[in-house]
Order: C-alpha cells, then sequence, then structure tokens
C-alpha cells in the first residue's frame, strides 16, 4: 500500500519539494501528486518583465517531471479538510475529493489590497501572471507622456518601476514609497538606487502613503493627488486564504505555524513551506516573504519527511540570508549584502555585473525547480513498513 503524498500549489516551493521527495523514495512505496491549476511553471521573479513586454521561456510541467514519478493534477484547491485528511478540488470534469496521508501545503500568496479603497478596481498587480499580462496590456495601450505610478517601495516596487521606465522611456513613471527609497539598504546601495532611479527619469514620492486609488490617480494621506493612467500595486503579498479555513493552527495572516523541519505544529501530517508558512529564522524573526526564503523551506520539508518516513535523520539546516537580489531594469541592479537576519551591512555590488548576478540568480532558481537535488546524486530509501500501516506515518515520532 503506497503512502499518499499530496503537495498543493507548484511554484517554486511546491514544484521543488515534489521533485525532491520523488528522488528520494522507491516509486513503489509512495504515491507523489502535485496539484496547480496551471499547466506551467511561473517565474514570479519576473512578473515585472513579463509586465514590461518581455516573452519568457515556457516551462512546462510535463517536461519538467517527465520520468520522475510526480503524478500532475490540473485542477484548482477550493479545501482542505486536516482532520478527514482530504483535500477538495475542482477541474474541468468537475469537483473531487482527494485523499492524503502526508500533505505539502505551498499555495503561497497573492496580492493584497490592504483594504485601500479603490486598489482592487482600479490598480494593477503584478503578484501572478494574469496580473502581470493584464498590466502588460494596459501599458501596450498607453501613449507617450502618460503617467504609471507604482505604489510600495520593497523590492517588487523597485524593479516594477525601474522595468516599466527601462522598457517604455516615453511614459512618465513614479513610485511612491512608506518611507524613504531603500531606506533599509546600506549608505552606498541607497545612493546607488536614487543614481538609478534619476537616470531612468523615475519621480520618487518618499514618505507618502497612498489612501486611496481613484481613475486617473492616487489620492495620498496628506490630501496630495499624483497623476496615474495606470497604477501599479505593489505593497505586499497577502497568503492564500485556504489555510486560515481549516483547523490549522495558523497567525493572524493565514501562516501555517511549523517547527523547524516545516510541519504543522498542530496536524503533524501536514508541512507547509515558502509564503504559507509562518518560519522563525536567525535572531527568533520570522523569515520573509520570499523565494530566497521559500526555497530552503522546501528542501526542509522533503528531507524531514523521507526522515520521518524511512526512520533517517532529521535535517538541522539553519536558514539564513547572504544578500538581496534587485534588479534595476535589464542593465543596472543592486546586490545588497546582509546579516544572516537580513540587516544591511555596508558591502553592495553594483551596475551592471550586479544585473548579471541578478540574473544568474534567476535562471539558477529555475534550474532549481527541475534539479531539486541540485544535480547531486540520491539514493532512493524504502518507506518502513511499519510507518506506512494506516497512513499514520508522518504522525509518528521523529
Amino acid at each position: 500500500m503506497q503512502h499518499r503524498i499530496i503537495v498543493l500549489g507548484a511554484g517554486y516551493t511546491g514544484a521543488i519539494a515534489a521533485g525532491r521527495l520523488a528522488k528520494r523514495f522507491r516509486r513503489e512505496d509512495v504515491a507523489i501528486t502535485l496539484v496547480n491549476a496551471e499547466p506551467d511553471f511561473v517565474e514570479r521573479v519576473r512578473m515585472h518583465q513579463l509586465a514590461a513586454g518581455q516573452d519568457l521561456k515556457p516551462r512546462p510541467f510535463s517536461e519538467m517531471f517527465a520520468g520522475t514519478g510526480v503524478e500532475q493534477r490540473l485542477a484548482k484547491v477550493t479545501g482542505v479538510d486536516v482532520d478527514r485528511k482530504t483535500v477538495a478540488v475542482v477541474d474541468a470534469n468537475g469537483a473531487e475529493e482527494l485523499a492524503y496521508d502526508t500533505l505539502v501545503y505551498a499555495l503561497g500568496s497573492g496580492w493584497n489590497a490592504q483594504g485601500v479603497p479603490g486598489t482592487a478596481e482600479h490598480a494593477y498587480e503584478i503578484a501572478s501572471r494574469p496580473g502581470a499580462l493584464r498590466l502588460r496590456d494596459r501599458l501596450a495601450r498607453l501613449g507617450a507622456g502618460q503617467t504609471v505610478v507604482v505604489v510600495g517601495g520593497g523590492l517588487t516596487g523597485m524593479e516594477a518601476a525601474t522595468e516599466i521606465a527601462e522598457a517604455r522611456p516615453d511614459l512618465d513613471v513614479a513610485l511612491a514609497a512608506r518611507g524613504d527609497l531603500g531606506d533599509w539598504l546600506s549608505h552606498k546601495g541607497r545612493e546607488h538606487l536614487r543614481k538609478a532611479f534619476g537616470k531612468l527619469g523615475i519621480t520618487v514620492h518618499d514618505r507618502t502613503a497612498v489612501t486611496g486609488v481613484e481613475v486617473g490617480r492616487v489620492v495620498t494621506a496628506d490630501g496630495k493627488v499624483i497623476p496615474a493612467a495606470v497604477t501599479v500595486w505593489t505593497t505586499g503579498f497577502a497568503v492564500h486564504p485556504i489555510a486560515k479555513a481549516t483547523a490549522l493552527e495558523v497567525t493572524g495572516t493565514g501562516q501555517i505555524v511549523v517547527d523547524g523541519t516545516m510541519r504543522s505544529v498542530s496536524h503533524p501530517d501536514v508541512y507547509a513551506v515558502g509564503d504559507a508558512a509562518m518560519v522563525m529564522g536567525p535572531g527568533d524573526k520570522p523569515l520573509r516573504m520570499s523565494c530566497a526564503s521559500g526555497v530552503p523551506t522546501a528542501w526542509q520539508a522533503a528531507d524531514a519527511i523521507v526522515a520521518r518516513l524511512t526512520g533517517g535523520k532529521l535535517p538541522n539546516v539553519p536558514i539564513r540570508y547572504l544578500n538581496q537580489c534587485i534588479s534595476l531594469g535589464r542593465k543596472e541592479g543592486l546586490i545588497q549584502y546582509v546579516t544572516a537576519d537580513d540587516r544591511a551591512v555596508r558591502a553592495v555590488l553594483t551596475g551592471r555585473l550586479a544585473a548579471v548576478y541578478k540574473e544568474l540568480v534567476c535562471k539558477g532558481a529555475a534550474w532549481g525547480v527541475a534539479n531539486p537535488t541540485l544535480g547531486l546524486p540520491t539514493r532512493r530509501r524504502r518507506v518502513t513498513r511499519e510507518r506506512t500501516a494506516a497512513g499514520s506515518a508522518v504522525g509518528a515520532p521523529a
């Protein structure tokens, strides 16, 4: 009787977890099903490029998982019952329930309108491929001299503003940041950021909280009106709502509370990875939502599942940060080196070399999805019989 592992979501973390599990189990012992609403892998870290008019390389899962034993299920997840250990999905044939013994929850996050009036109706997002394509179409219809305002001074906002300004120098691009632009970066990093924005002609509205989005403009907390033929909203992410509707222990924002092996603290047969998980990092600080945080959690979860089902040693690899990689168009970049708990240090890499560095990071992330063990040889392990009995393996003590 095979142990049934279901992975929900095939972003960076879900796809890596499914592939890594497949390489480490004997196929006759484990059935791995990857549930995703789209048939190909979406490089989320490149959505600003897609929105700016660039074409991305297609990465179909049928090729990525060919010969691995991972069963791909093209469906939308509509619910999870962690007490009955079932997942509700809807596909072209209708609704169905899938039963699992171990669940890897990797549904991730989407854009966060934060309840600001008019955002949902009038703003564009690039947290998803449909959103990026919608913005791409709108930008293509803008005439010279029209205004684009990017709201949000984080990494996504910076990359979106610079990518659009570089691709469309005929547009009037601005960025509104709640604080000072790049205020968490080192002094040298902030200086380079200002210089890059200046070269691209981007207007920066520092210390500007946008409190309303209207047709043709945004309104700020101090009553200022900024013209905006197009408003791009990039003020953070909100986790997928399904986990919050379950019996899982979650945070106030809906992230699943996990231990150091990414296992739910309330339901030991459920693992959460990526943006869906509340993971504590160095300095007892929560990891930020990012690809840099998510990929190591996928490795950790997959290796922990293998260890628990085969009687192996549990992984104990601390998750830490090394740098923050920011593309500033195709020709400029900024690599801010950081401490283990993500605080900026003096050292930075800038200019064309930084742009190449960031491009290699993006390519490496996509390569890592197709090569979840990083090209290293692996041994397929046999699931111990006593742990497969009654499908209760992951609930057994470590």
